[in-house]
C-alpha cells in the first residue's frame, strides 16, 4: 500500500472525504436536505405549476457558466484526491464532473437565442437538448462506475509521474469525447430524433428519453445506497437525488422550456453540482487547518526538545559545579596535610573521605537531574528539615570560609518531619545558599547568612535563607525563576528554576522577598509528613 500508518495506528487516508465515515449529524442534515428538495418539488409541481414565466435571456449564459465553474473546480479537487489516494473510483467520479463541466460550454452556445435563433456552433433545435441528455446520462454512468470501483485496490505501484500521466490521459479522453459529441449533435442535428418542436415546445419523445435517463440515476442511487460508507458517498447520493428531481421537473407538470418547473430544474442542477464542491472545499479547509496545526506543533516540539536539551546540559553543568569545587578544595587540603613535616595522615584521610563523599553526592545529583525530566514517581522518605540544613551548610563550608560569611541559624527543634527526596531538597538548599554567598561576595561590610526553619501552617513547614547582599531588583522578581534567566555575569539561569520545580514537585512553594535594609530572603514551604 502507498499509505503508511502513524504511531497511533491510523492511516492517513482514513481522514479524507472519500474514506471518512459520516457522523450522525451529517446523516441528519442530509435527510433534512432530502425533505426540503421533496417539499420544493411538490410546491413547484403543484401550486406553482400554472404560474406563467417569461424567457430571461441572461439566465442561460449565467446557468451554463455556473455549471462549468462549479463542476470544473469539483473535478479538479477530485483529481487532486485521486493523485493522493490513487483510487480508481475517484478517477471515475472526477471524469463525470469534468464531463458535465465541458458539456456546459456547447450546451450554452447551442441554446436557441444565445448565438443564433435556432442554436449556435452550426447546431439546430435538437442540439441543446441532446447535449443535456448526454451530460446527464454520462454523469450517471460515471457515478455507477464510481460505486462499482469503490472497493478496488488503489494504484499503489504507480509513480507520481505515472499518476499525472493518468490524470492527463483521462482529461484528454473526456475532452475528446465531449468534442466528438458536440460535433455529432451540431453537424448531425437534422438526423437526431425530434425532441424539440420549437425553441420552447417539447414533443412526446421527451418522455421516452428521460425515462431511461432517470433510470440510470435511480440505479446509481440504489447501488450507492447499498455500498455507501463515506461522507463523499453521502453527499453524492444527495446529488443523484437532486438530479432525479431535476429530470422530473423537466417533464412535470408541463414539458415546456421557461416554465416554473424548467427554471426550478436548472436551480436544482446548480444546487446538485454545488453539494460535493462545498463539501470538498470544507474538507480542504479543515485539512489545511489540521496541517497548519500539525506543522506548528511539530515546530514547538522541536523547540521544546532543543530547549530541554539545553536545560539538561545547563542543569548538569550547574549542579556538578559545587561538588567539583568541593572535591578540588579537599584534594588541595589533603596535599597540604601530606606535605607537612611530619605529614598529618589523619587530617589527610579526613580530606580524602570528603572527596569520596562529594563523589557519591555528584553521582546522586546526576541521577536526580535525570528524574527532573521524567514523569515516573520519585522515591521519598521521612526527613528532618533541620538535618537537611546542617548537611547543606557542611557541603558549602569551603565557600563560606573563603568569602568570610558568618552563619546564623534559628532551628525550631520541635518541627515535625517532612516527606521528600533527600538529594533533591539538599540540592535546593545548596543552590540557595550558594546564591546568597555570591550575592554578598562583592559587598563591603559584614556578610551574614541566616537560615531559619519554622511551622508555616497546620500542614507545612517553611525554610528561609536570608542574605545581606545586593538583593533582587523588583523588576526581576518574577523572572529569576524562569529557565535561562540570570543576573550573574557567568550564570546559566537554571538554578532557581530547578529549585522551584523541585519544591513544587514536593507540593510546596518557593518565593523571594526583600531583606531590608539590604539583601534578599528566599522562602520555601514543604508539606508535613503524614503517617498512613
Amino acid at each position: 500500500m502507498f499509505v503508511e500508518r502513524s504511531a497511533a495506528g491510523l492511516r492517513a487516508d482514513e481522514f479524507v472525504l472519500s474514506n471518512l465515515s459520516p457522523s450522525v449529524a451529517q446523516r441528519r442534515f442530509a435527510l433534512g436536505v432530502v425533505l426540503v428538495l421533496l417539499v420544493v418539488f411538490v410546491i413547484v409541481a403543484g401550486p406553482l405549476s400554472g404560474l406563467p414565466l417569461k424567457r430571461v435571456d441572461a439566465f442561460i449564459p449565467a446557468y451554463g457558466t455556473a455549471i462549468f465553474v462549479i463542476d470544473s473546480i469539483t473535478a479538479a479537487l477530485l483529481f487532486a484526491q485521486f493523485s493522493v489516494l490513487r483510487s480508481h473510483a475517484l478517477l471515475a467520479l472526477a471524469s463525470g464532473y469534468f464531463l458535465t463541466a465541458l458539456i456546459a460550454i456547447p450546451w450554452t452556445l447551442t441554446f436557441p437565442g444565445v448565438l443564433a435563433p435556432e442554436g449556435g456552433l452550426g447546431g439546430g433545435l435538437q442540439s441543446t437538448v441532446w447535449l443535456y441528455v448526454l451530460s446527464h446520462a454520462g454523469f450517471a454512468l460515471f457515478a455507477i462506475i464510481y460505486t462499482l470501483l469503490k472497493d478496488a485496490d488503489p494504484m499503489g505501484a504507480l509513480s507520481p509521474r505515472s499518476i499525472r500521466a493518468r490524470v492527463l490521459t483521462t482529461v484528454g479522453s473526456v475532452t475528446a469525447l465531449v468534442c466528438c459529441a458536440t460535433v455529432f449533435v451540431t453537424a448531425g442535428h437534422a438526423f437526431l430524433p425530434r425532441i424539440m418542436l420549437d425553441t420552447a415546445q417539447v414533443s412526446y419523445l421527451w418522455y421516452y428519453v428521460i425515462g431511461p435517463m432517470a433510470g440510470l440515476f435511480v440505479v446509481a442511487l440504489v447501488l450507492l445506497w447499498l455500498r455507501h460508507r463515506s461522507v463523499l458517498d453521502l453527499w453524492l447520493m444527495l446529488v443523484l437525488f437532486a438530479y432525479v428531481i431535476e429530470i422530473a421537473l423537466t417533464a412535470f407538470p408541463i414539458p415546456y422550456r421557461f416554465s416554473v418547473g424548467w427554471y426550478a430544474g436548472r436551480v436544482y442542477g446548480v444546487f446538485s453540482g454545488s453539494l460535493v464542491l462545498l463539501t470538498l472545499m470544507k474538507e480542504v479547509t479543515m485539512l489545511y487547518g489540521e496541517l497548519l496545526r500539525a506543522v506548528v506543533a511539530q515546530r514547538r516540539e522541536r523547540e521544546v526538545r532543543l530547549l530541554t536539551g539545553d536545560a539538561v546540559a545547563a542543569t548538569v553543568a550547574h549542579e556538578i559545579k559545587q561538588p567539583l569545587s568541593a572535591m578540588t578544595m579537599d584534594a588541595g587540603t589533603s596535599l597540604r596535610w601530606l606535605d607537612r613535616a611530619p605529614p598529618d595522615i589523619e587530617e589527610a584521610k579526613a580530606a580524602l573521605q570528603q572527596i569520596v563523599n562529594n563523589g557519591h553526592r555528584m553521582g546522586a545529583v546526576i541521577d536526580n537531574i535525570r528524574t527532573l525530566f521524567k514523569t515516573e514517581p520519585r522515591i521519598r522518605t521521612s526527613l528532618d528539615v533541620n538535618n537537611l540544613i546542617r548537611d547543606a551548610l557542611a557541603l558549602v563550608r569551603y565557600d563560606l570560609q573563603t568569602h568570610r560569611v558568618a552563619v546564623q541559624t534559628d532551628y525550631n527543634q520541635s518541627l515535625p518531619p517532612i516527606e521528600g527526596n533527600e538529594v533533591q531538597l539538599q540540592q535546593v538548599l545548596v543552590n540557595l545558599i550558594t546564591n546568597a554567598i555570591d550575592s554578598m561576595a562583592t559587598e563591603d561590610g559584614d556578610r551574614v547568612l541566616s537560615l531559619r526553619s519554622k511551622v508555616h501552617d497546620s500542614s507545612s513547614l517553611m525554610v528561609s535563607v536570608a542574605d545581606v547582599g545586593k538583593g533582587v531588583e523588583p523588576s526581576a522578581i518574577d523572572l529569576i525563576f524562569k529557565p535561562q534567566f540570570t543576573t550573574k555575569v557567568h550564570g546559566m539561569g537554571m538554578g532557581l528554576s530547578i529549585c522551584r520545580a523541585i519544591i513544587e514537585a514536593h507540593g510546596g512553594q518557593l518565593w523571594v522577598t526583600a531583606n531590608l535594609p539590604r539583601g534578599a530572603i528566599f522562602h520555601f514551604t514543604l508539606p508535613i509528613h503524614r503517617q498512613h
